[in-house]
C-alpha cells in the first residue's frame, strides 16, 4: 500500500505564532510546529502536507479535497472551533479521520472557548500541551489509520 498523507489545517491567526499572545500560545512559530509535524512524518512514515488560512470557505475547500487526497486530518481551527458549523459539516461530510487539536487547554480560559463544534465529529480532542497537541494528535492519527488498514 502507498504512504499515508495526513493534511494539517491551521485556522485563522495561527500564523501570528510566535508574536500573538506568547503567554498563551507560547513563542513557536507556525513554521517551527510545520517543520516538527514534517519530521515527525517521516519517522512514522507519512506524508504531511500543512495549511493556514484565515478563510473559512479556504479551510472548508482543503477539507473537501482531503477526501480524494489524504487519509487524515489534523485541524487545529482556532475561533472556527466556537463557531463554524460549516466546517464541522465539511469534516463530517468527508469522513476522512480527525483529530482536532489547540495549543492551549481550552477549558481553561473564556468560557465561549469551552464548546468544540469540530470534537463530536472528530476521533478525538488533543488540547494544552502547545506545539506538542499538535504531535501527539499525529501520532494518535497514524495508529488510527494503521489499524483500520
Amino acid at each position: 500500500m502507498s504512504q499515508s498523507s495526513i493534511l494539517i489545517l491551521h485556522g485563522p491567526n495561527l500564523n501570528l505564532l510566535g508574536l500573538r499572545e506568547p503567554e498563551v500560545y507560547g513563542s513557536i512559530t507556525l513554521d517551527q510546529i510545520n517543520n516538527l509535524l514534517k519530521e515527525e512524518g517521516k519517522r512514522l512514515q507519512v506524508r504531511i502536507s500543512c495549511l493556514q488560512s484565515n478563510h473559512e470557505g479556504v479551510l472548508i475547500d482543503a477539507i473537501h479535497q482531503a477526501r480524494d487526497n489524504h487519509q487524515g486530518i489534523i485541524i487545529n481551527a482556532g475561533a472556527y472551533t466556537h463557531t463554524s458549523v460549516a466546517i464541522r459539516d465539511a469534516l463530517a461530510g468527508v469522513k476522512v479521520p480527525t483529530v482536532e487539536v489547540h495549543l492551549s487547554n481550552i477549558y481553561q480560559r473564556e468560557e465561549f472557548r469551552h464548546h468544540s463544534y469540530i470534537a463530536p465529529i472528530a476521533i478525538g480532542q488533543i488540547s494544552g500541551f502547545g506545539a506538542n497537541s499538535y504531535l501527539l494528535g499525529l501520532q494518535a492519527l497514524v495508529r488510527y489509520i494503521k489499524l483500520a488498514e
